[in-house]
């Protein structure tokens, strides 16, 4: 078998296990390896072999790592509308009560009676609110 076949093997080898892990470094390796085949395909040595499948490999894996695909989420789920179907979505809050510096309503939303409350830095009065968290069964809103 050849280096550069034997390369390809192994490229193959990681997409297989790309597959299974779903994240896309092991992808990036495998285009180091597939540099390296190319490398032996020119007839680099081995050693030169290597150092291309490397620092193609490394290279591949920081460019991902800074793309918006390769970084990682820091805020909570509770805001996020990719996983919580319900922000975006309007309520109508007849009155406010206050409860020490907190605005707070009940309101009827999805069949249920639900707690909302005012995010702070708007003011409170009856209206349509959007819904911009969740917090466990308390519903943060703030004017449309």
């Amino acid at each position: 078998m050849t280096d550069w076949s034997l390369w390809l093997v192994l490229a193959g080898a990681l997409l297989g296990a790309e597959l299974f892990t779903g994240t896309f470094y092991l992808l990036m390796i495998a285009l180091g390896l597939v540099a390296g085949a190319v490398a032996a395909w020119c007839g680099l040595m081995p050693e030169w072999q290597l150092l291309v499948a490397a620092v193609v490999g490394v290279a591949a894996v920081l460019g991902l790592r800074r793309s918006p695909y390769g970084r990682l989420r820091r805020s909570s789920a509770n805001d996020d509308p990719n996983l919580l179907l319900d922000i975006g979505q309007s309520v109508e809050v007849a009155a406010w009560q206050v409860h020490g510096n907190q605005f707070m309503a009940r309101v009827p939303y999805r069949g249920a009676q639900w707690d909302v409350e005012l995010l702070p830095g708007h003011h409170a009065s009856p209206g349509s609110f959007v819904i911009r968290e969740i917090r466990g069964s308390r519903l943060l809103v703030a004017p449309r």
